[in-house]
């Protein structure tokens, strides 16, 4: 009896400890989380309680040129820059795990600009990417080239965007180093006794071991580019432009939460996202039984 009194009172004292933790929760995520869904319904425009109304938030969506340009330029988005950016992230990784005099400094230069909050990295390209005092025209013309319009371009304009987000996967850059150096090296003294190569080593021995961290990468980079917001926003100041090229799905939907006040549109727009951000997942998820490969397994 007595135990059982001193184990339920340590329960209530777990309780009492998690308390905190478990009323931001309900409050700060699981109540707004819920209100969305309802909101998602309804005319909810923040000023005003709104009217319940089906489904014809998500029929207006269909119906949307906006916002099917926003989604062409995420999905542009996410299947361009995240291949890109696990390919050079791991040979980036894989020079940085050589054994060079001042590899520390290196490392730091690649990681860098990760450091740079978003808004200030926009201004740098910005001016970078001028079409007509910008620093990477200016090195083209010294070559006899002539340098497009980038950010003005609605041709250019993405490609632009992938190549500044690209400057930035030194974060990516230290995961994918952390899972090299996780490598046993019985693993290439063996391949090296069957007399492989650097690149037969790499092909058959480094990339099947870091294919989890690939895979958490890969995942990670999806997930934030279907999310992409605060670069395109910065360098076209919210609008998008040229001719919605760079508008993206979470800038629309900010636009109609915050700028037109169609909390209830917005909502519907967020879980369309949720939706396809958890069925890309789980396609991740299943797929990766196929060929992601762990140590000792």
């Amino acid at each position: 009896m007595k135990r059982q009194s001193v184990e339920a009172g340590e329960r209530l004292y777990g309780w009492l400890f998690a308390s905190p933790w478990l009323i931001g929760l309900f409050i700060f995520f699981l109540l707004p989380l819920a209100a969305s869904i309802y909101f998602s319904f309804t005319t909810y425009s923040i000023l005003e309680p709104g009217e319940f109304i089906g489904l014809r938030n998500y029929r207006e969506l269909m119906q949307d040129k906006v916002f099917w340009a926003a989604v062409y330029n995420t999905v542009y988005f996410a299947v361009f820059f995240v291949p890109l950016s696990i390919v050079f992230g791991v040979l980036l990784a894989l020079f940085l795990n050589m054994k060079v005099k001042g590899m520390a400094i290196y490392r730091t230069l690649y990681f860098l600009p990760t450091l740079v909050p978003q808004v200030a990295l926009a201004v740098l390209w910005m001016w970078l990417l001028n079409p007509h005092f910008g620093l990477v025209n200016g090195m083209l013309d010294k070559l006899g080239i002539a340098g497009p319009a980038w950010l003005g371009s609605e041709f250019w304009s993405k490609p632009s965007l992938i190549l500044m987000s690209l400057w930035g996967i030194g974060q990516a850059v230290v995961i994918y180093l952390a899972g090299l150096q996780d490598i046993s090296q019985d693993y290439y003294d063996a391949a090296e006794v069957d007399g492989a190569s650097w690149l037969q080593k790499v092909r058959n021995v480094t990339l099947p071991l870091l294919t989890p961290v690939i895979f958490f990468n890969l995942v990670m980079g999806v997930i934030g580019a279907l999310q992409q917001f605060t670069l395109p926003y910065a360098l076209t100041k919210g609008q998008g432009t040229p001719a919605h090229s760079l508008m993206f799905y979470v800038m629309h939907l900010y636009d109609n939460g915050f700028k037109y006040f169609k909390m209830g549109y917005a909502s519907a727009m967020a879980w369309l996202l949720f939706l396809a951000i958890m069925l890309l997942t789980g396609i991740l998820f299943m797929t990766s039984k196929r060929w992601v490969h762990y140590q000792g397994k």
